[in-house]
């Protein structure tokens, strides 16, 4: 059962299923001590913490919006082990239990293009053959992270997967921006680095009330510190940059941050020290 939207306007946000998994909780965390993150979550015998791949739904009055795709079902069962996946992606399912189809979603935002984000771009329909989860759908990429998805480093190899980009080009489904865009009216997508070279926020505005999405910029709650970066960031120190600007401008805004790893909660309000103050739901 899809749990019910947070409203922002005339817009309606829902939380999907990408499928959860386990990670090292020193990866999360990077140098934090785990005597301090600890605190707020509480590792298994082997150090593992559980967290979600939440894709996010948008309904407009107009639209219907994804932002990243979850880890798709193209894993063999030798990444589900490695990955420690604890539930599958099931976005299809999720969708038509809200009364929509993959047909009906018009665009895909992807914050960027590790396996855990663009891992539904494409999917294996029951023959196992391989289509694009969303066809009707304009893909939006920005052109940093595209050429790293292209001519990726030895480090990115291990995340930025063919499999999951070879129909963009092929379909026409792929949009490349550089910078700053309005996809539709109320909702824009920014460069932000960071986390990846072309790594991008999207922000949703609607009478007057705003939602971010600052992917793995702020991938849980317990990240809401701007120094408690992941080791997975790839330029930490444009990370704690970002977060600190951003923190800053949507606080004031009293913007939720909404959420795609935390398996706690789904969007946060911060004040102007960075604490929480309000969360959806309510806990």
């Amino acid at each position: 059962m899809v749990p019910n939207p947070l409203i922002i306007g005339d817009f309606q946000i829902y939380w999907l299923n990408g499928g959860n998994f386990r990670l090292d909780g020193g990866t999360m965390f990077g140098a934090v001590p785990k005597v301090l993150w600890e605190k707020k979550c509480k590792a298994d015998a082997k150090n593992l913490l559980p967290f979600t791949n939440d894709v996010l739904l948008v309904k407009t009055p107009t639209h219907n919006i994804i932002v990243d795709t979850g880890l798709g079902n193209k894993l063999t069962e030798k990444q589900l082990s490695i990955f420690k996946v604890t539930s599958p992606w099931s976005i299809v399912s999720d969708l038509a239990d809200l009364g929509l189809s993959r047909q009906d979603i018009d665009f895909v935002l992807l914050t960027h293009c590790d396996f855990d984000h663009a891992g539904g771009i494409v999917m294996h329909d029951a023959e196992g053959n391989e289509e694009l989860t969303f066809p009707a759908a304009v893909h939006y990429v920005q052109k940093t992270e595209w050429e790293d998805v292209e001519q990726p480093c030895h480090r990115a190899q291990s995340t930025y997967w063919p499999e999951n980009f070879n129909l963009l080009k092929k379909e026409g489904r792929l949009k490349i921006i550089d910078g700053e865009l309005e996809v539709i009216h109320g909702v824009r997508l920014r460069h932000t680095g960071g986390h990846t070279r072309g790594h991008q926020l999207v922000e949703f505005t609607s009478k007057n009330e705003t939602a971010v999405h600052l992917g793995d910029l702020f991938p849980t709650h317990a990240h809401a510190n701007p120094l408690w970066v992941m080791a997975y960031d790839n330029f930490p120190l444009e990370v704690i940059d970002r977060k600190e600007e951003y923190f800053r401008h949507y606080s004031a805004m009293n913007s939720w941050f909404t959420f795609y790893h935390d398996p706690l909660i789904k969007a946060c309000k911060l004040d102007w020290q960075n604490k929480i103050i309000d969360t959806w739901p309510s806990v």
